[in-house]
């Protein structure tokens, strides 16, 4: 696949795909030189990215297969990062390109006027933005390939899929996807951490480490006027082992009694048994501002209680320092 030709026949989107599970430090830094390349990136946690390069092309004097390589190149020998990198006219052709490129890495372009060709061929879950029950929709009704799917009428694709579902898709299909790539950056994160002055082996005490973390990161996110999406809990072990998890919480949320449940999930989910542990991190990840977050009427009593005990905890905490009130389990441990 090739970008030659005129300007305005150039593809100049880029889709980035960093490996899984890629910790969110080096993807910050990945999304660092994608600025390198372009102002315009919109960044796809937890690992992807979307990079406008119209306006770079000028400035680096290349074509953007070329800027392609660079940024391989400069994430393999900076980070050790490998990456698959789609280019496309447009967010639907970038994105299904770099899913084509074999792990760990590469790089994909395709021309505008190789678009209809390229598609095509492709089975219809390749397409970006079809998922595993669309895909299973269309097959059942004999539409195996994108270049079929372009085919058929949008009505019969809406009855199939339901109306913006079925029009969305047709149009991907057949290479028309308008959207742009809009700025955006790695949603602030929250963190706070814990450092055992031993090894610690009691799981009474690990927990309630955790627990005195869950109150300090409540009580840090509330003071910024934030909630978390999700949670991220690390484990460092002696000898330098680690073990990291990240869970999305069912509602965006800074009370205690919300990110305990989930933090303790996370904990349950590492099985610990004998590990040494030397320290834990719980870090509050996709943040959003508290006045983003749907009040919802409860009527778990307890719950509201919970809150509102939370609140005036909180104000003694302001007047008279964090650490002079907390969950018990936290002070015996103190003690």
């Amino acid at each position: 696949m090739t970008t030659d030709g005129p300007a305005r026949r150039i593809s100049t989107v880029m889709h980035v795909r960093c490996p899984d599970r890629l910790g969110e430090e080096t993807y910050r830094r990945v999304l660092e030189e994608l600025s390198e390349l372009s102002p315009v990136v919109q960044a796809l946690p937890p690992s992807a990215a979307l990079v406008e390069l119209k306006g770079a092309l000028r400035y680096h004097g290349t074509d953007t297969r070329r800027l392609g390589e660079v940024l391989r190149v400069r994430t393999l020998s900076r980070l050790g990062v490998d990456v698959r990198v789609g280019i496309g006219p447009s967010i639907t052709v970038a994105a299904t390109a770099s899913a084509q490129v074999p792990a760990p890495g590469g790089v994909l372009a395709v021309g505008p006027d190789e678009v209809t060709d390229w598609l095509g061929p492709l089975p219809v879950d390749a397409l970006h933005g079809i998922g595993p029950r669309q895909a299973e929709a269309l097959r059942a009704y004999g539409i195996h390939n994108v270049g079929l799917l372009a085919t058929v009428p949008p009505a019969t694709v809406q009855r199939l899929l339901g109306g913006r579902a079925g029009r969305t898709a047709t149009d991907r299909a057949r290479g028309v996807d308008p959207r742009p790539v809009v700025p955006r950056a790695l949603p602030p994160t929250a963190s706070v951490r814990h450092t055992f002055p031993r090894h610690a082996l009691d799981g009474a005490t690990v927990r309630a480490a955790l627990l005195d973390l869950v109150v300090q990161l409540g009580l840090l996110l509330r003071r910024r006027d934030q909630a978390a999406r999700a949670l991220t809990l690390k484990l460092s072990f002696a000898g330098g082992g680690g073990w990291e998890r990240t869970r999305r919480l069912p509602e965006a949320s800074a009370h205690d009694d919300d990110l305990r449940a989930m933090a303790y999930q996370l904990m349950d989910a590492a099985g610990l048994q004998r590990g040494r542990l030397t320290g834990l991190t719980l870090k509050g990840t996709d943040l959003v501002g508290a006045d983003q977050v749907a009040q919802q009427i409860s009527l778990d009593e307890a719950r509201e209680a919970r809150l509102v005990a939370e609140d005036a905890v909180d104000r003694v905490r302001d007047k008279f320092g964090p650490g002079v009130i907390g969950p018990a389990a936290v002070f015996r441990r103190a003690s």
